[in-house]
């Protein structure tokens, strides 16, 4: 049975959280829950340059977190919920772990692995395949994307002119 549009805009929402904990460090604002029976079980958000490891995906974050609480490495009745569609290596972990459904915010043009780019959960030449579906609460997660890149390139800006500044000073 699936999962209403109320219940997957509240999990999205939890996942919208933990996205905004990753741009509060400074992190590519990717958040992700994981549910299994209606109930949160795992929790995450990137942390790859606090941790200067490209594993840490917020999906990583959240499954490894679910399967150490049901000590399995098999999720069969889990979803996933993330913010932004997932790269290929969360791709892979989703199938690796038979997680049941995906539900994915805004679409990733550069990098994503279940619909944009690749469709590596639904490909019926691997041994289990992942139920995909996108487009929930995809502009709040497309806006929190936006705006965290815009602010970078503002302060890359602003550091910019200070320096240009301070050349002209020096001389």
């Amino acid at each position: 049975m699936g999962l209403t549009q109320q219940q997957q805009a509240y999990y999205m929402g939890e996942a919208l959280k933990e996205a905004q904990k990753a741009a509060a460090l400074g992190e590519v604002p990717i958040g992700a829950v994981v549910v299994v029976d209606q109930q949160i079980v795992g929790r995450g958000f990137n942390l790859r340059e606090r941790f200067e490891d490209p594993s840490q995906h917020a999906e990583f974050q959240a499954i490894l977190a679910a399967s150490r609480m049901f000590k399995t490495w098999r999720l069969p009745n889990a979803q996933v919920f993330v913010t932004i569609e997932p790269c290929i290596m969360c791709a892979g972990l989703m199938q690796q772990a038979r997680i049941q459904a995906v539900y994915y915010g805004a679409e990733d043009y550069k990098a994503g692995g279940v619909h944009s780019m690749y469709q590596i959960l639904e490909d019926e030449r691997l041994n289990h395949q992942v139920e995909v579906h996108s487009g929930v609460r995809s502009d709040e997660a497309q806006a929190l994307m936006k705006n965290f890149f815009q602010a970078i390139r503002k302060r890359q800006k602003a550091k910019k002119r200070a320096r240009k500044m301070q050349a002209q000073g020096d001389n």
